[in-house]
């Protein structure tokens, strides 16, 4: 059963309740996907996860991973200002996600889709996708 819950910025979300292990599996088949450039389909399996999450900072986490594979969809699709809505969105969630036990190097991502955003401004209208360092902690 669905409910609302209240997001860091104060807007409420829907949440459908997923189990720990779920949520895991489902962060692993993100994983895979997007390091072999499926990003729209990242994106799919991803989502369940972060809307059946409880926790706030896992829900920022999950989001920015979801804001990263939609921003290089519209890579894919030759749309820059897709790209940076999304990268910078990505960047947004990601840094609100709280320090602890997370499958993907949070400030190596950070620091990349930052490089990705001065490139952009700088004028150029494709980057290079943003490899995701595992097995870090935050």
């Amino acid at each position: 059963m669905a409910r609302l819950l209240t997001d860091p910025r104060g807007r409420a979300k829907v949440y459908r309740p997923m189990a720990p292990g779920a949520r895991a599996a489902a962060l692993e088949a993100f994983l895979e996907a997007y390091q072999t450039g499926e990003f729209f389909e990242a994106h799919e399996l991803l989502e369940p996860a972060w809307m059946g999450s409880p926790d706030a900072s896992e829900r920022e986490l999950l989001q920015g991973l979801i804001k990263l594979a939609a921003a290089f969809v519209h890579a894919d699709r030759g749309n820059p200002a897709g790209i940076v809505k999304n990268l910078r969105g990505a960047r947004d969630r990601l840094a609100g996600a709280a320090p602890g036990e997370a499958r993907v190097d949070v400030p190596a991502t950070i620091a990349a889709i930052d490089d990705r955003l001065a490139r952009l401004a700088a004028g150029a209208t494709h980057v290079d996708t943003i490899p995701l360092r595992l097995g870090t902690v935050r």
